[in-house]
């Protein structure tokens, strides 16, 4: 059988991690062509469009960032967690040994997770746009007064709201931001979008879902200095009053290899105490 092609991404800045994957060579090399090793903030070699898999060493950011770097080449992402959460880095070493070969027959299939593309438009002063795997926070940023944001999708107005800011989040980010300012836990592999105020300054405002069929735009009609537009908690633009910060569902997702040993809600449920009360012993 014809090998596959490997692409390996680490964030060598944790402790462990090039010790880790110069300790897997050997395993790797009996089973993939491994086309390179780069970091998850190097530009993709031009190989990486041949990649039949992607293992990611790091930890959720990392593979945030991983499926960011990859956007558009449908190539599919396993998670080796080196660092505390582990939601969606989900593999460790052992058990990447140990389901690998199955994973590379196809016995072992990717999700789909939906992405999103932000672009902020009509500034002169800040030209921006990414993809996006987690979520896009609007934040008030310093010196922290209250902003206003008009949020339409299409040609029907959501929301004007006053506070803090706004999370756009893809189900796969619903579990981050989204889900401490109060927004809904969406199933990862559906098609949806949540819009959640951040502090609001009225008991009407409650997060809502969406279909990311048509374009959402949010309008800065008053900001601060320091406001600011972050993408996965990673990557950060400013904008200032009277721009559109535009949302909108490219045609491609990002394709994440689950472990065949968890499904989501256990995910949840080990990782966040979802679904258990504070008083429950096991």
């Amino acid at each position: 059988m014809e090998k596959k092609n490997l692409l390996i991404i680490g964030n060598m800045a944790k402790p462990g991690v090039q010790q880790c994957i110069d300790s897997l060579r050997s395993f790797f090399a009996e089973r993939t062509n491994t086309l390179a090793v780069i970091t998850q903030t190097d530009t993709p070699p031009a190989e990486a469009q041949k990649a039949d898999i992607c293992v990611v060493f790091g930890g959720d950011g990392t593979l945030l960032a991983a499926a960011r770097q990859l956007a558009g080449l449908e190539v599919p992402l396993l998670g080796v967690n080196m660092g505390k959460l582990g939601f969606l880095a989900e593999f460790n070493v052992e058990h990447l040994q140990k389901h690998f070969d199955d994973i590379l027959s196809g016995k072992i299939k990717p999700t789909h997770r939906m992405m999103l593309e932000v672009c902020v438009k009509s500034c002169e002063k800040h030209s921006f746009s990414s993809p996006v795997a987690n979520d896009i926070a609007i934040s008030a940023g310093e010196p922290f007064r209250m902003i206003d944001l008009n949020v339409t999708q299409g040609e029907n107005q959501i929301a004007q709201y006053l506070g803090d800011g706004v999370v756009i989040s893809t189900p796969t980010g619903s579990t981050g931001y989204n889900m401490s300012a109060g927004g809904p836990i969406i199933e990862p592999t559906i098609n949806a979008v949540s819009i959640t105020p951040v502090a609001p300054h009225s008991l009407s405002m409650r997060p809502i879902v969406t279909r990311p069929d048509q374009p959402i735009r949010v309008t800065a009609t008053q900001v601060n200095p320091g406001s600011a537009v972050i993408v996965d908690g990673q990557v950060v633009s400013g904008f200032c009053e009277k721009d559109i910060i535009e949302v909108t569902h490219p045609k491609y997702d990002a394709l994440i290899i689950p472990h065949p040993g968890r499904s989501f809600f256990s995910t949840l449920s080990d990782k966040l105490q979802w679904g258990k009360s504070p008083h429950h012993k096991d």
